[in-house]
């Protein structure tokens, strides 16, 4: 290996250990949500909502659950890994090292990515358990949860940067991230919903993820595939390319 690689493959393995010591939330919480989800909402509105556009309700909720855990988790290992380190002055021995900032950038990114990749794919074999899950789109599946676990991967970075305090980390997940989760269709069909509140949701950036992650399972979507693809991969492109030039100039970084 070069001595490039072994310091990407060093940095990336504190990452991966530093949420593996922590097993009973890694893997434990996001699997019982799992379970409860389907569980509640699959008995409490399965039994009225026997089926929407065509699939059981409680299939039809499994993609934005599977979307939901991988967004989340990426989000927050990411935030909070940066955070932390910050705190505690870590982060100026990194970037005082013969790391680069995109070798950093893509070992913090890459340990929230997988974070958020393990818990998806527990959500994805725990609901199986319990329902039976197409696989239709399987081309458009891949891409679609790739990109989605990266960009919300990135946004962890960024927000890890930008905060100060926990509470910043906190607030955003509360208050930004999970409403536009809730908000983008996880529980519901956009087209049921009455003005203004349908046209309201197109303009909700998740709304458009979960239909790329729903068409790739159920072959149902409400928003154009291609340009759903297109302009996601654009937004992480443009994520990335801030979080590196965030790297290299060391903003909020740097005591």
């Amino acid at each position: 290996m070069t001595p490039a690689q072994i310091r990407f493959t060093s940095l990336l393995r504190r990452e991966v250990n530093r949420f593996l010591k922590i097993k009973r939330q890694t893997l434990g919480a996001p699997l019982l949500e799992t379970f409860l989800y389907i569980s509640v909402f699959g008995a409490a509105l399965g039994s009225r909502i026997s089926k929407l556009h065509g699939v059981d309700y409680v299939v039809f909720i499994v993609p934005g659950l599977i979307m939901m855990a991988w967004a989340i988790n990426a989000f927050s290992n990411n935030s909070s890994s940066i955070l932390q380190q910050k705190f505690q002055r870590a982060i100026d021995d990194q970037l005082s090292s013969p790391a680069s900032p995109l070798e950093l950038l893509l070992a913090f990114s890459l340990g929230g990515f997988l974070r958020g990749l393990l818990i998806a794919t527990l959500t994805f074999c725990a609901a199986s358990v319990l329902v039976d899950m197409p696989l239709e789109h399987p081309f458009v599946l891949v891409p679609a949860l790739f990109l989605v676990g990266f960009f919300f991967a990135q946004l962890g970075v960024l927000v890890g940067i930008r905060a100060e305090q926990f509470d910043d980390v906190s607030f955003a997940q509360t208050f930004v991230l999970q409403p536009l989760i809730f908000l983008g269709g996880v529980f519901y069909s956009g087209s049921l919903l009455p003005e203004p509140y349908q046209t309201l949701t197109h303009f909700n950036p998740v709304y458009y993820m979960i239909n790329l992650v729903r068409y790739g399972f159920l072959d149902y979507s409400e928003a154009g595939i291609a340009l759903s693809l297109g302009l996601l991969t654009l937004a992480v492109s443009a994520l990335f390319a801030l979080n590196l030039r965030l790297f290299a100039t060391g903003y909020r970084l740097r005591a």
